[in-house]
């Protein structure tokens, strides 16, 4: 049998990295040979720990840093962390590339949700008029989340628009507008993770929609998103990198 895959996992205290962790203690692929929480000086640790791949799930806003550092220390990043744009990916890219690395930004590790993203692409070549509304517990700090804005995103691509224009409706209750579609966001303490994209056209409607009821809708494409990781070269966007090759 080969070797198992080191990793470590940056964020390690929060649900996802909980869950990660977890996932990789009973892995026969990859081993966790190092777990940080938010107090520790990974950056002085990951050098020592063995790691070749670092899952970074830590919080809002920081991938696209800390995915800097890992790829500076010679490692590969695996960013779950939401709030990494476009232009912070094609830096993360360059940067890789120039190191002979890899890694991968995933804005949400949920297979149904990739396939909703693919479908609302494809049917928004046909339907002018597209809205999201998505709903998570009250503990998610950003809004709308990273899963929301990435579907936002390529329903733009597939309609040839501007995919990183982002500002409040001209209505405040109407959410905000991104890359052309609205995006509304609820949190409800009985929810985990649900979207749902309605797209319009004259005289009919077509809803799309995906619910997530715990984490463990994460562990196909983690463990897939991290096989990806440890062989690619340059930082790719979305977890259909990961199944594709």
């Amino acid at each position: 049998m080969s070797a198992r895959l080191p990793v470590a996992v940056i964020g390690a205290n929060g649900r996802l990295g909980r869950f990660a962790c977890e996932l990789l203690r009973v892995s026969d692929e990859f081993t966790l040979v190092a777990a940080f929480g938010r107090a520790d000086d990974w950056r002085a640790a990951l050098p020592k720990s063995g790691a070749s791949v670092v899952f970074e799930a830590t919080r809002a806003g920081l991938g696209a840093r800390h995915a800097t550092i890992v790829l500076e220390l010679g490692l590969r990043p695996l960013v779950a962390t939401s709030g990494v744009t476009a232009e912070e990916n094609a830096a993360l890219d360059r940067l890789a590339k120039e190191r002979s690395l890899g890694g991968l930004v995933v804005p949400n590790f949920s297979l149904g949700s990739v396939l909703l993203q693919r479908f609302a692409a494809d049917a928004a070549k046909h339907f002018p008029v597209a809205e999201i509304l998505e709903t998570h517990h009250p503990r998610k700090a950003d809004a709308p989340s990273g899963t929301a804005l990435e579907t936002a995103r390529r329903i733009a691509l597939a309609r040839g628009v501007d995919a990183s224009s982002r500002a409040a409706a001209a209505v405040p209750a109407r959410g905000e507008v991104v890359g052309g579609t609205t995006i509304h966001s609820l949190r409800l303490p009985s929810a985990y993770a649900h979207q749902e994209v309605v797209l319009s056209s004259g005289g009919e409607t077509l809803t799309l929609r995906h619910d997530m009821q715990g984490p463990d809708a994460f562990a196909p494409g983690i463990l897939a998103a991290l096989r990806h990781v440890a062989r690619c070269t340059g930082v790719g966007r979305g977890l259909e990198c990961a199944l594709t090759t």
